[in-house]
Protein backbone atom coordinates (compact mmCIF):
# COMPACT_ATOMS: atom_id res chain seq x y z
CA UNK A 1 0.00 0.00 0.00
CA UNK A 2 0.77 3.78 -0.29
CA UNK A 3 0.35 6.79 1.78
CA UNK A 4 0.74 10.21 0.08
CA UNK A 5 3.32 12.36 1.73
CA UNK A 6 2.52 16.12 1.13
CA UNK A 7 4.72 19.12 2.09
CA UNK A 8 3.36 22.44 1.07
CA UNK A 9 1.56 22.55 -2.52
CA UNK A 10 3.76 19.51 -3.27
CA UNK A 11 2.50 15.88 -2.39
CA UNK A 12 4.80 12.57 -2.90
CA UNK A 13 4.02 9.05 -2.34
CA UNK A 14 5.66 7.02 0.52
CA UNK A 15 5.02 3.24 1.07
CA UNK A 16 2.60 2.38 4.39
CA UNK A 17 1.78 -1.00 5.59
CA UNK A 18 -1.89 -0.87 6.16
CA UNK A 19 -3.67 2.87 4.85
CA UNK A 20 -3.52 5.36 2.67
CA UNK A 21 -3.12 9.18 4.51
CA UNK A 22 -1.90 11.97 3.71
CA UNK A 23 0.95 13.74 5.35
CA UNK A 24 2.05 17.41 5.44
CA UNK A 25 4.71 19.63 7.59
CA UNK A 26 2.68 20.34 10.39
CA UNK A 27 2.58 16.45 11.10
CA UNK A 28 4.93 14.24 13.04
CA UNK A 29 4.24 10.55 12.39
CA UNK A 30 6.51 8.98 14.55
CA UNK A 31 6.12 11.30 17.67
CA UNK A 32 1.86 10.64 17.12
CA UNK A 33 2.41 7.05 16.88
CA UNK A 34 4.74 6.83 19.34
CA UNK A 35 2.16 9.08 21.48
CA UNK A 36 -0.96 6.48 21.01
CA UNK A 37 1.46 3.42 22.36
CA UNK A 38 2.54 5.49 25.24
CA UNK A 39 -1.90 6.44 26.16
CA UNK A 40 -2.69 2.82 25.52
CA UNK A 41 -2.73 0.14 28.39
CA UNK A 42 -1.08 -2.80 28.24
CA UNK A 43 1.46 -4.66 29.93
CA UNK A 44 4.79 -4.67 28.51
CA UNK A 45 6.97 -8.04 27.93
CA UNK A 46 9.09 -6.77 25.88
CA UNK A 47 12.39 -4.74 25.43
CA UNK A 48 13.56 -2.00 27.27
CA UNK A 49 14.34 -4.18 30.49
CA UNK A 50 12.92 -0.67 32.94
CA UNK A 51 9.54 -0.99 31.38
CA UNK A 52 8.18 2.29 30.73
CA UNK A 53 10.70 3.53 33.55
CA UNK A 54 9.00 1.13 36.37
CA UNK A 55 12.53 -0.29 36.91
CA UNK A 56 14.79 2.32 36.10
CA UNK A 57 17.05 3.80 38.64
CA UNK A 58 14.72 5.89 41.22
CA UNK A 59 17.56 8.86 41.30
CA UNK A 60 17.26 9.20 37.68
CA UNK A 61 13.61 8.79 37.22
CA UNK A 62 13.36 11.62 40.13
CA UNK A 63 15.91 13.58 37.94
CA UNK A 64 14.30 13.20 35.03
CA UNK A 65 10.74 12.85 35.55
CA UNK A 66 9.06 9.50 34.97
CA UNK A 67 7.37 10.39 31.53
CA UNK A 68 10.40 10.78 29.48
CA UNK A 69 10.85 6.41 29.94
CA UNK A 70 7.56 5.79 28.81
CA UNK A 71 8.75 7.07 25.35
CA UNK A 72 11.48 4.70 25.30
CA UNK A 73 10.08 1.92 23.30
CA UNK A 74 11.29 -0.39 20.50
CA UNK A 75 10.24 -1.06 17.73
CA UNK A 76 6.68 -2.50 18.33
CA UNK A 77 4.14 -3.19 15.76
CA UNK A 78 3.23 0.33 14.04
CA UNK A 79 6.64 1.81 15.04
CA UNK A 80 8.08 0.52 11.61
CA UNK A 81 11.86 -0.66 11.51
CA UNK A 82 14.67 1.51 11.36
CA UNK A 83 16.78 -0.84 9.25
CA UNK A 84 14.03 -1.20 6.79
CA UNK A 85 11.35 1.62 6.95
CA UNK A 86 7.98 1.23 5.27
CA UNK A 87 5.72 3.56 7.82
CA UNK A 88 5.78 5.72 9.74
CA UNK A 89 9.84 6.08 9.81
CA UNK A 90 9.80 6.23 6.03
CA UNK A 91 6.90 8.99 6.12
CA UNK A 92 9.06 11.35 8.60
CA UNK A 93 12.35 10.59 6.56
CA UNK A 94 9.83 11.45 3.13
CA UNK A 95 9.01 14.85 4.89
CA UNK A 96 12.69 15.37 5.65
CA UNK A 97 13.78 15.59 2.55
CA UNK A 98 11.18 17.50 1.59
CA UNK A 99 12.30 20.36 4.02
CA UNK A 100 15.99 19.42 3.28
CA UNK A 101 16.03 19.57 -0.65
CA UNK A 102 16.81 15.78 -0.72
CA UNK A 103 15.93 13.64 -2.71
CA UNK A 104 15.59 10.98 -0.21
CA UNK A 105 16.95 11.00 3.52
CA UNK A 106 17.66 8.34 6.48
CA UNK A 107 17.65 8.70 9.62
CA UNK A 108 20.92 8.10 11.67
CA UNK A 109 21.01 7.45 15.39
CA UNK A 110 24.52 6.89 15.37
CA UNK A 111 25.40 10.28 14.76
CA UNK A 112 27.16 12.03 11.35
CA UNK A 113 29.88 9.69 12.05
CA UNK A 114 27.45 6.45 10.87
CA UNK A 115 26.34 9.02 7.95
CA UNK A 116 30.18 9.42 6.82
CA UNK A 117 31.37 6.18 7.31
CA UNK A 118 28.25 4.68 5.22
CA UNK A 119 28.72 7.63 2.32
CA UNK A 120 32.21 6.11 2.03
CA UNK A 121 30.97 2.39 2.03
CA UNK A 122 28.74 3.18 -0.74
CA UNK A 123 31.02 5.05 -2.93
CA UNK A 124 34.32 3.26 -2.86
CA UNK A 125 35.53 -0.26 -2.64
CA UNK A 126 38.99 -1.93 -1.73
CA UNK A 127 41.68 -0.23 -3.31
CA UNK A 128 39.66 2.58 -4.83
CA UNK A 129 40.74 6.18 -4.55
CA UNK A 130 38.54 8.92 -2.38
CA UNK A 131 40.12 12.44 -2.44
CA UNK A 132 39.62 14.46 0.41
CA UNK A 133 41.00 17.66 2.79
CA UNK A 134 43.87 16.31 5.31
CA UNK A 135 41.43 18.05 7.86
CA UNK A 136 38.46 15.98 7.57
CA UNK A 137 36.52 14.44 10.44
CA UNK A 138 38.19 11.45 12.43
CA UNK A 139 34.92 8.91 11.09
CA UNK A 140 36.28 9.65 7.36
CA UNK A 141 39.30 8.22 8.69
CA UNK A 142 37.28 5.03 9.95
CA UNK A 143 35.13 4.61 7.07
CA UNK A 144 38.43 4.43 4.84
CA UNK A 145 39.36 1.97 7.04
CA UNK A 146 35.90 0.17 6.78
CA UNK A 147 35.76 0.26 3.13
CA UNK A 148 39.61 -0.68 2.08
CA UNK A 149 39.75 2.71 -0.01
CA UNK A 150 42.99 4.52 -0.52
CA UNK A 151 42.72 8.02 0.74
CA UNK A 152 44.24 11.10 -1.46
CA UNK A 153 44.75 13.96 0.55
CA UNK A 154 44.83 17.33 0.14
CA UNK A 155 46.20 20.24 2.41
CA UNK A 156 43.10 22.52 3.21
CA UNK A 157 43.89 26.82 2.86
CA UNK A 158 45.48 27.59 6.02
CA UNK A 159 44.91 31.80 6.78
CA UNK A 160 47.95 32.51 8.55
CA UNK A 161 46.43 35.90 10.06
CA UNK A 162 44.20 34.49 11.71
CA UNK A 163 45.73 31.13 12.09
CA UNK A 164 42.77 28.42 10.75
CA UNK A 165 42.36 26.21 8.15
CA UNK A 166 39.46 26.52 5.96
CA UNK A 167 38.35 24.50 2.61
CA UNK A 168 40.37 22.85 0.00
CA UNK A 169 40.14 25.06 -3.26
CA UNK A 170 38.68 24.02 -6.96
CA UNK A 171 42.14 24.27 -8.55
CA UNK A 172 43.68 22.08 -5.47
CA UNK A 173 40.50 19.19 -6.64
CA UNK A 174 41.24 19.85 -9.89
CA UNK A 175 44.86 19.26 -9.88
CA UNK A 176 44.05 15.98 -7.73
CA UNK A 177 41.74 14.44 -9.67
CA UNK A 178 44.23 14.71 -12.75
CA UNK A 179 46.88 13.06 -11.50
CA UNK A 180 43.67 10.44 -9.69
CA UNK A 181 41.42 10.04 -12.48
CA UNK A 182 40.72 6.62 -11.66
CA UNK A 183 39.31 8.26 -8.39
CA UNK A 184 35.76 6.98 -6.86
CA UNK A 185 34.25 9.68 -4.99
CA UNK A 186 35.45 13.08 -3.65
CA UNK A 187 34.35 14.44 0.01
CA UNK A 188 34.60 17.88 1.19
CA UNK A 189 34.00 19.40 4.94
CA UNK A 190 31.56 21.93 4.49
CA UNK A 191 31.44 24.22 6.96
CA UNK A 192 34.75 23.92 9.01
CA UNK A 193 34.28 24.12 12.66
CA UNK A 194 35.69 27.92 12.44
CA UNK A 195 32.00 27.90 10.22
CA UNK A 196 34.38 28.86 6.81
CA UNK A 197 32.44 27.35 3.47
CA UNK A 198 34.67 26.36 0.53
CA UNK A 199 33.62 27.45 -3.19
CA UNK A 200 31.19 24.11 -3.41
CA UNK A 201 29.41 25.14 -6.54
CA UNK A 202 32.70 25.06 -8.24
CA UNK A 203 34.23 22.53 -6.96
CA UNK A 204 31.02 20.46 -7.75
CA UNK A 205 31.49 21.09 -11.60
CA UNK A 206 35.08 20.14 -11.22
CA UNK A 207 34.17 17.01 -9.52
CA UNK A 208 31.22 16.03 -11.82
CA UNK A 209 33.21 16.86 -14.85
CA UNK A 210 34.75 13.31 -13.70
CA UNK A 211 31.53 11.74 -13.70
CA UNK A 212 32.05 10.63 -9.98
CA UNK A 213 29.81 11.99 -6.77
CA UNK A 214 30.66 14.43 -4.26
CA UNK A 215 29.94 13.84 -0.76
CA UNK A 216 29.95 16.72 1.84
CA UNK A 217 30.53 16.34 5.44
CA UNK A 218 28.17 19.27 6.61
CA UNK A 219 27.81 18.03 10.13
CA UNK A 220 27.99 21.56 11.21
CA UNK A 221 25.45 23.32 8.28
CA UNK A 222 22.08 21.70 9.33
CA UNK A 223 20.42 24.98 9.52
CA UNK A 224 21.90 25.80 6.13
CA UNK A 225 19.01 27.03 3.48
CA UNK A 226 16.83 28.42 5.77
CA UNK A 227 18.00 31.72 5.61
CA UNK A 228 19.38 33.81 2.80
CA UNK A 229 21.92 35.17 5.15
CA UNK A 230 23.50 31.86 5.77
CA UNK A 231 25.85 29.91 3.69
CA UNK A 232 24.31 28.01 0.94
CA UNK A 233 23.35 24.01 1.79
CA UNK A 234 25.35 21.77 0.35
CA UNK A 235 23.05 19.98 -2.16
CA UNK A 236 21.65 22.83 -3.14
CA UNK A 237 25.21 24.00 -4.88
CA UNK A 238 26.08 20.67 -6.27
CA UNK A 239 26.47 18.16 -3.37
CA UNK A 240 25.43 14.68 -4.33
CA UNK A 241 25.37 13.52 -0.85
CA UNK A 242 25.41 15.59 2.65
CA UNK A 243 25.65 14.14 6.20
CA UNK A 244 24.15 16.65 8.93
CA UNK A 245 24.39 16.65 12.73
CA UNK A 246 20.93 17.79 13.29
CA UNK A 247 21.74 17.92 17.67
CA UNK A 248 24.47 20.35 16.30
CA UNK A 249 22.64 23.25 15.30
CA UNK A 250 19.29 21.84 15.29
CA UNK A 251 16.09 21.18 17.91
CA UNK A 252 17.10 17.30 17.86
CA UNK A 253 18.71 15.19 21.02
CA UNK A 254 22.13 14.54 20.95
CA UNK A 255 23.73 11.91 18.92
CA UNK A 256 20.77 12.01 16.06
CA UNK A 257 21.38 13.26 12.66
CA UNK A 258 20.68 12.63 9.47
CA UNK A 259 21.89 11.52 5.27
CA UNK A 260 20.84 13.76 2.57
CA UNK A 261 21.10 12.20 -1.15
CA UNK A 262 20.14 14.20 -4.30
CA UNK A 263 21.87 12.42 -7.16
CA UNK A 264 21.88 9.63 -9.34
CA UNK A 265 25.67 9.31 -8.60
CA UNK A 266 24.56 7.81 -5.65
CA UNK A 267 23.63 4.16 -5.32
CA UNK A 268 20.66 4.74 -3.01
CA UNK A 269 20.34 0.72 -2.26
CA UNK A 270 24.53 0.88 -1.00
CA UNK A 271 23.29 3.59 1.63
CA UNK A 272 20.93 1.80 2.91
CA UNK A 273 23.15 -1.71 2.92
CA UNK A 274 25.74 -0.02 4.33
CA UNK A 275 23.74 2.06 6.93
CA UNK A 276 22.06 -1.49 8.08
CA UNK A 277 25.91 -2.74 8.83
CA UNK A 278 26.86 0.36 11.04
CA UNK A 279 23.59 1.25 12.63
CA UNK A 280 22.23 -0.83 15.97
CA UNK A 281 19.28 -2.53 15.52
CA UNK A 282 18.09 -1.45 18.13
CA UNK A 283 17.53 2.68 17.61
CA UNK A 284 16.57 5.55 19.66
CA UNK A 285 13.10 6.36 19.20
CA UNK A 286 13.67 9.36 21.54
CA UNK A 287 16.03 10.25 19.03
CA UNK A 288 13.98 9.10 16.02
CA UNK A 289 11.36 11.18 17.52
CA UNK A 290 13.83 14.52 17.80
CA UNK A 291 14.62 14.05 14.58
CA UNK A 292 10.92 14.16 13.45
CA UNK A 293 10.44 17.23 15.80
CA UNK A 294 13.40 19.40 14.64
CA UNK A 295 11.71 18.63 11.23
CA UNK A 296 8.91 20.08 11.55
CA UNK A 297 10.09 22.85 13.53
CA UNK A 298 12.36 23.90 11.23
CA UNK A 299 9.81 23.42 8.30
CA UNK A 300 7.54 25.90 9.95
CA UNK A 301 9.37 28.16 11.49
CA UNK A 302 13.08 27.76 10.28
CA UNK A 303 13.39 31.34 8.53
CA UNK A 304 12.16 32.76 12.01
CA UNK A 305 14.19 31.06 14.13
CA UNK A 306 17.28 31.53 12.20
CA UNK A 307 16.19 35.14 11.80
CA UNK A 308 16.64 35.07 15.30
CA UNK A 309 19.91 33.40 15.97
CA UNK A 310 21.27 35.71 13.18
CA UNK A 311 20.24 38.85 15.09
CA UNK A 312 21.48 37.52 18.30
CA UNK A 313 24.92 36.34 16.47
CA UNK A 314 25.12 39.71 14.59
CA UNK A 315 24.74 41.57 18.62
CA UNK A 316 27.36 39.55 20.13
CA UNK A 317 29.98 39.80 17.44
CA UNK A 318 29.24 43.60 17.22
CA UNK A 319 29.77 43.77 21.18
CA UNK A 320 32.95 41.90 21.69
CA UNK A 321 34.31 43.21 18.42
CA UNK A 322 34.26 46.88 20.70
CA UNK A 323 36.11 45.12 23.83
CA UNK A 324 39.66 46.21 23.70
CA UNK A 325 42.16 43.77 22.73
CA UNK A 326 40.10 41.28 21.60
CA UNK A 327 39.14 40.53 17.72
CA UNK A 328 36.43 38.55 15.80
CA UNK A 329 36.66 36.75 12.91
CA UNK A 330 34.98 37.83 9.95
CA UNK A 331 35.35 36.88 6.48
CA UNK A 332 37.80 38.25 3.93
CA UNK A 333 37.15 37.39 0.34
CA UNK A 334 40.64 37.71 -0.39
CA UNK A 335 40.94 34.43 1.62
CA UNK A 336 41.51 31.35 -0.36
CA UNK A 337 39.34 28.38 0.76
CA UNK A 338 36.64 30.72 2.55
CA UNK A 339 33.96 31.92 0.14
CA UNK A 340 31.14 32.08 2.95
CA UNK A 341 31.29 32.06 6.27
CA UNK A 342 28.58 31.52 8.51
CA UNK A 343 27.33 34.48 10.63
CA UNK A 344 26.08 32.36 13.74
CA UNK A 345 29.87 30.43 14.51
CA UNK A 346 31.74 32.83 16.61
CA UNK A 347 35.54 32.96 16.97
CA UNK A 348 37.13 35.49 19.30
CA UNK A 349 41.04 36.19 19.36
CA UNK A 350 42.07 36.39 22.68
CA UNK A 351 46.23 36.36 22.19
CA UNK A 352 45.82 40.53 22.50
CA UNK A 353 45.29 39.87 26.67
CA UNK A 354 48.44 37.78 26.14
CA UNK A 355 46.33 34.71 27.37
CA UNK A 356 45.80 31.64 25.44
CA UNK A 357 42.46 30.13 23.77
CA UNK A 358 43.23 27.21 26.56
CA UNK A 359 43.51 30.00 29.41
CA UNK A 360 40.63 32.42 28.42
CA UNK A 361 38.49 29.00 28.39
CA UNK A 362 39.75 27.80 31.55
CA UNK A 363 38.49 31.25 33.03
CA UNK A 364 35.57 31.38 31.28
CA UNK A 365 34.27 27.61 32.19
CA UNK A 366 35.84 27.80 35.66
CA UNK A 367 34.87 31.63 36.79
CA UNK A 368 32.70 33.75 34.31
CA UNK A 369 29.93 30.91 33.77
CA UNK A 370 30.42 31.04 29.98
CA UNK A 371 31.54 27.65 27.99
CA UNK A 372 33.05 28.10 24.37
CA UNK A 373 32.41 25.32 21.74
CA UNK A 374 36.27 24.69 21.17
CA UNK A 375 39.05 26.41 22.87
CA UNK A 376 42.02 26.12 20.82
CA UNK A 377 45.70 28.48 20.78
CA UNK A 378 44.67 31.99 19.93
CA UNK A 379 40.91 31.44 19.93
CA UNK A 380 37.59 30.78 21.29
CA UNK A 381 34.58 29.67 19.01
CA UNK A 382 31.26 29.57 20.08
CA UNK A 383 28.15 28.10 18.79
CA UNK A 384 24.84 30.47 18.56
CA UNK A 385 21.80 28.16 17.52
CA UNK A 386 18.00 28.79 17.75
CA UNK A 387 18.05 27.36 21.42
CA UNK A 388 20.27 30.52 22.53
CA UNK A 389 18.48 34.00 23.93
CA UNK A 390 19.77 37.25 24.45
CA UNK A 391 20.31 36.77 27.89
CA UNK A 392 22.82 34.38 26.82
CA UNK A 393 24.81 36.61 24.84
CA UNK A 394 24.62 39.43 27.34
CA UNK A 395 26.64 36.70 29.30
CA UNK A 396 28.57 36.14 27.03
CA UNK A 397 29.68 39.48 26.23
CA UNK A 398 29.48 40.53 29.76
CA UNK A 399 32.10 37.74 30.26
CA UNK A 400 34.51 38.94 27.62
CA UNK A 401 34.11 42.13 29.41
CA UNK A 402 35.47 41.04 32.25
CA UNK A 403 38.37 38.61 31.03
CA UNK A 404 39.52 42.06 29.41
CA UNK A 405 39.23 44.23 32.42
CA UNK A 406 40.14 41.57 35.36
CA UNK A 407 42.17 38.66 33.60
CA UNK A 408 44.55 40.11 30.75
CA UNK A 409 48.04 39.50 31.31
CA UNK A 410 50.90 41.75 31.46
CA UNK A 411 53.78 39.88 30.24
CA UNK A 412 53.94 39.26 26.84
CA UNK A 413 52.49 35.95 25.60
CA UNK A 414 55.19 34.17 23.35
CA UNK A 415 53.38 31.46 20.43
CA UNK A 416 55.66 29.06 18.81
CA UNK A 417 55.19 28.48 15.37
CA UNK A 418 52.75 26.02 14.80
CA UNK A 419 50.87 26.21 11.67
CA UNK A 420 50.14 23.55 9.68
CA UNK A 421 52.83 22.20 7.19
CA UNK A 422 52.92 22.93 3.27
CA UNK A 423 53.26 19.68 2.73
CA UNK A 424 52.21 16.83 4.20
CA UNK A 425 55.03 15.13 6.14
CA UNK A 426 54.67 11.64 5.24
CA UNK A 427 53.87 9.01 2.87
CA UNK A 428 51.54 6.18 2.10
CA UNK A 429 52.94 2.28 2.67
CA UNK A 430 50.08 0.81 3.14
CA UNK A 431 46.43 1.54 3.23
CA UNK A 432 44.68 2.80 6.24
CA UNK A 433 42.79 -0.95 6.53
CA UNK A 434 46.14 -2.97 5.78
CA UNK A 435 47.02 -1.09 8.61
CA UNK A 436 44.57 -1.17 10.96
CA UNK A 437 44.20 -5.45 10.07
CA UNK A 438 48.14 -5.78 11.15
CA UNK A 439 49.40 -7.17 13.99
CA UNK A 440 50.27 -3.60 16.04
CA UNK A 441 53.30 -3.46 18.82
CA UNK A 442 54.15 -0.17 21.04
CA UNK A 443 57.71 1.48 20.78
CA UNK A 444 59.24 3.84 21.93
CA UNK A 445 58.96 7.06 19.73
CA UNK A 446 62.73 7.72 19.32
CA UNK A 447 62.78 4.03 17.65
CA UNK A 448 59.57 5.42 15.33
CA UNK A 449 61.42 6.82 12.10
CA UNK A 450 60.90 4.62 8.84
CA UNK A 451 58.22 2.75 10.88
CA UNK A 452 54.53 2.52 9.28
CA UNK A 453 52.14 4.25 11.89
CA UNK A 454 48.88 2.02 13.45
CA UNK A 455 47.31 4.88 14.47
CA UNK A 456 46.12 8.79 14.08
CA UNK A 457 47.43 11.33 15.39
CA UNK A 458 45.76 14.77 15.11
CA UNK A 459 47.12 17.93 17.06
CA UNK A 460 44.64 20.15 18.21
CA UNK A 461 45.68 23.16 17.07
CA UNK A 462 45.06 22.76 14.46
CA UNK A 463 43.21 20.27 13.93
CA UNK A 464 44.42 18.43 11.11
CA UNK A 465 45.65 14.41 11.06
CA UNK A 466 49.57 14.28 10.84
CA UNK A 467 49.73 10.95 10.78
CA UNK A 468 46.87 8.36 9.94
CA UNK A 469 47.09 4.27 9.91
CA UNK A 470 49.37 2.85 6.58
CA UNK A 471 51.81 6.14 6.73
CA UNK A 472 55.34 6.06 7.15
CA UNK A 473 56.44 8.37 10.40
CA UNK A 474 59.18 10.32 9.44
CA UNK A 475 61.30 12.75 11.71
CA UNK A 476 59.62 15.90 10.56
CA UNK A 477 56.55 14.32 11.04
CA UNK A 478 57.89 13.41 14.94
CA UNK A 479 59.24 16.69 15.21
CA UNK A 480 55.87 18.87 14.26
CA UNK A 481 54.02 16.51 16.70
CA UNK A 482 56.78 17.30 19.75
CA UNK A 483 56.08 20.86 19.31
CA UNK A 484 52.50 20.66 19.96
CA UNK A 485 52.86 18.96 23.21
CA UNK A 486 55.56 20.89 24.16
CA UNK A 487 53.68 23.93 23.77
CA UNK A 488 51.19 22.45 25.62
CA UNK A 489 48.45 21.69 22.97
CA UNK A 490 46.11 18.15 22.82
CA UNK A 491 47.33 14.97 20.61
CA UNK A 492 44.15 13.35 19.82
CA UNK A 493 43.65 9.46 18.45
CA UNK A 494 46.79 7.91 19.80
CA UNK A 495 47.34 5.78 23.02
CA UNK A 496 50.03 8.22 24.31
CA UNK A 497 49.01 11.56 24.13
CA UNK A 498 52.46 12.10 26.00
CA UNK A 499 54.01 10.71 22.89
CA UNK A 500 56.66 9.12 24.55
CA UNK A 501 55.57 5.75 22.68
CA UNK A 502 54.05 5.01 19.67
CA UNK A 503 51.56 1.83 17.92
CA UNK A 504 53.07 0.87 14.49
CA UNK A 505 52.67 -1.86 12.19
CA UNK A 506 54.55 -4.89 12.78
CA UNK A 507 55.47 -5.92 9.77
Amino acid sequence: MFAIASCPNTYRLVSDRNMIYALNQSQTPIIDALQEWVTTAHAPFYTPGHKHGSGMNSRLKNRWGADVFGWDLPELPGLDNLQAPSGIIESAQALAAEVFGAERTWFLVNGSTAGVIAAILATCGEGEKIILPRNIHASAISGIVHAGAVPIFIDPEYDRAVDISHSITPAAVKFALERHPDTKAVMLVYPTYYGTCGDLAAIAEVVHSYQIPLLVDEAHGAHFGFHPDLPPAALAVGADLSVQSTHKLLGALTQSAMLHVNSSRIDVERISQALRSIQTTSPSYLLLASLDAARQQMALSGRELMSQTIELAKIARSKIAQIERLSVFELDSTTSGCKYLDSTRLTVTVTGLNLTGFAADEILTDRLGVVAELPSTRHLTFIISLGNTRSDIDRLVAAFTELAVNYAEDKCLELPEIEPPDRILTKMAITPRQADRSRHVNISIDEAVGKVSAESICPYPPGIPVLIPGEIITIEALDYLRSIVDFGGELVGCNDPDLQTIKIVDI
